[in-house]
């Protein structure tokens, strides 16, 4: 089980990443559009943790991408 101030930690690091993406115009250059997604990935001496932000004008856009990851979930994680 994930100790509150590792996942404290975690969320700390994310927040802070994307903050620093929100303030680059680069970071949104020549996007499609309808959908914008963004993949962070990071670590401590303890584990590993990712992130997946999306964003689109078609709902269903979003539901698809949690489906499939729902769906890994179940085919590689026991």
């Amino acid at each position: 089980m994930i100790e509150p101030i590792d996942a404290k930690k975690v969320t700390e690091v994310i927040g802070n990443n994307l903050v620093g993406v929100s303030h680059d115009s680069a970071s949104f250059a020549k996007l499609p559009d309808s959908f914008w997604g963004y993949y962070a990935r990071g670590h401590d001496t303890k584990g590993t943790f990712g992130v997946i932000v999306t964003y689109s004008e078609k709902g269903e856009d979003v539901d698809s991408l949690i489906a499939m990851y729902e769906k890994w979930l179940k085919e590689n994680k026991s």
